[in-house]
């Protein structure tokens, strides 16, 4: 019995742990777009995917590649690149399309969107993250949920809301 009880004790103590490191932080995915690096909450993944030419939609923007079948379900797939005017696109064998989920009250949302490269996944403490500034750049700052620096390098962390707003991704 003593067993059990030491166990449950471990259990609760990992759980304890879990809950203090996520109230302290959160995990990314991090990706690159050129020579820059970006990432985006981990939870909002729901899969990757290798690169896949979509099927085109008549009169979208340059940056809507079309969409794909994702197991009976249709997703729209943009090119951050092309949006985000970073850089020009080359689709080749580390291009891949992270398929991006929200939950929004009563809807779920759900894009692809194509990037260079993953990276890594990242634990970010909240401390470390970093408003971004308020001036001009190739990221609207509505993407932008702040900065932090890994190794040195700066990774701008892009809020999944905003890359999930369908409105917005109808515009160029």
């Amino acid at each position: 019995m003593n067993d059990l009880v030491e166990v449950s004790e471990q259990v609760a103590d990992s759980d304890n742990e879990q809950q203090e490191k996520a109230s302290l932080g959160q995990q990314y995915l991090s990706f690159t777009l050129g020579d820059e690096t970006f990432a985006v909450e981990i939870l909002s993944v729901q899969e990757i995917r290798t690169w896949e030419v979509p099927t085109l939609l008549p009169r979208s923007p340059e940056h809507m590649k079309g969409v794909i079948n994702l197991r009976g379900t249709i997703v729209p797939v943009i090119d951050l690149r092309i949006k985000f005017d970073i850089c020009k696109p080359v689709y080749d064998d580390t291009t891949v399309v992270i398929v991006l989920r929200i939950n929004e009250e009563d809807k779920v949302r759900i894009m692809g969107i194509v990037v260079d490269a993953m990276s890594d996944v990242l634990f970010i403490d909240k401390d470390k993250i970093r408003n971004s500034p308020e001036f001009g750049g190739n990221v609207d700052a509505e993407y932008i949920e702040g900065l932090t620096t890994i190794e040195g390098n700066i990774v701008s962390l892009l809020t999944t809301k905003a890359l999930l707003n369908i409105k917005e991704i109808s515009h160029t």
